[in-house]
């Protein structure tokens, strides 16, 4: 199958997967595969933005990568990108530090770009947006958990 420019040998995602974000220490972490979400969002917490030596804009935070767990916390940090205005889910606007790390899902390895916010009362640590999956995989919201690495 071939329409639009869909290639039909695109891996297929479930509305749920496993990724990991090596760059940040996060081995295993679920993942909501949110088409409707442009840009994808990290839980993160105690988030500080300093300067390195060499005058580098650096984003350290902390992570709790497991749902509804807070026993377990990684301590990460990464040159800042930029600060964008993101809409929540409830409407409101906030303005989130952007990074850029490597992705691992369904076999690849790829840059993406993240925003950093609480999601302490949401069901998932993190968000994949749509412009992460674009040109890269289909998504079928009726199934969970298609990557080969789970």
């Amino acid at each position: 199958m071939n329409t639009k420019g869909v290639q039909a040998t695109k891996p297929v995602l479930g509305w749920r997967e496993w990724v990991s974000l090596p760059g940040l220490g996060l081995n295993r972490i679920k993942a909501k595969i949110d088409t409707g979400a442009r840009t994808s969002a990290l839980h993160a917490f105690d988030v500080r933005t300093t300067r390195d030596e060499s005058g580098i804009e650096v984003v350290r935070f902390s992570v709790h990568p497991i749902q509804r767990d807070t026993s377990v916390t990684v301590t990460a940090s990464s040159p800042l990108v930029d600060r964008r205005w993101v809409r929540s889910s409830d409407g409101r606007r906030q303005l989130r530090p952007v990074i850029r790390t490597p992705l691992v899902l369904a076999d690849e390895s790829f840059d993406i770009e993240l925003t950093l916010t609480t999601r302490d009362l949401m069901s998932f640590r993190m968000l994949l947006g749509r412009q992460s999956l674009r040109r890269r995989f289909l998504v079928d919201p009726q199934r969970s958990y298609l990557s080969p690495t789970n």
